[in-house]
């Protein structure tokens, strides 16, 4: 198979229905944007800082893979578990990993300033992008029903990198900035 197809030189792709869209349709903007999210999880994957939360990591790359996958199939109903866990148990997952890193930090009663380590940073940025695919999916979700576990999964997600960014810059020492408003 050739990487090339020239089928998209139009402007258009393909949904995984065959249906051809513009490459600004809302589910390829929250596809794209998903896709964003797991390249940048996998450049997180590859600090020695996570060695211990590779497979959570790789967790959450396959769970945003299975969802992109659904969001380009319209009409996709709840994501079934193929030998993996239920969307309600992936996302309780996160909910225990949030928990358990947020049981070692101190608690948090001003909003932070991004920043002072690069580990940190693209925690924060991946974050980041984690909102925009969250903003992206429920934009699909206005017009087209999508399984609300991928709007949780996200969600979650987001609170756990800013809690892996939180616990990492513990572990390393960075001082957190507080924001003055």
């Amino acid at each position: 198979m050739k990487i090339y197809t020239r089928s998209g030189d139009d402007g258009t792709t393909s949904l995984a229905d065959g249906q051809r869209v513009p490459k600004f349709h809302p589910r390829i903007e929250a596809c794209g944007t998903i896709d964003e999210l797991i390249s940048w999880i996998g450049l997180l994957r590859g600090f020695r800082e996570n060695q211990s939360r590779i497979q959570a990591l790789l967790f959450i790359q396959d769970n945003l893979m299975r969802f992109a996958a659904i969001l380009s199939k319209p009409g996709t109903d709840e994501p079934e578990n193929g030998g993996r866990l239920s969307a309600h148990d992936s996302i309780l997952f996160l909910e225990n990993e949030i928990d358990a890193l947020e049981n070692k930090l101190p608690p948090l009663d001003h909003f932070i300033l991004p920043g002072g380590h690069i580990l940190v940073s693209y925690c924060h940025i991946a974050r980041c992008v984690c909102r925009r695919a969250e903003r992206k999916v429920f934009l699909v979700n206005s017009t087209a029903k999508i399984p609300s576990s991928i709007c949780k999964f996200l969600n979650r997600l987001s609170d756990y990198l800013f809690v892996l960014a939180r616990t990492i810059s513990l572990e390393v020492n960075n001082d957190e900035v507080k924001w003055q408003a």
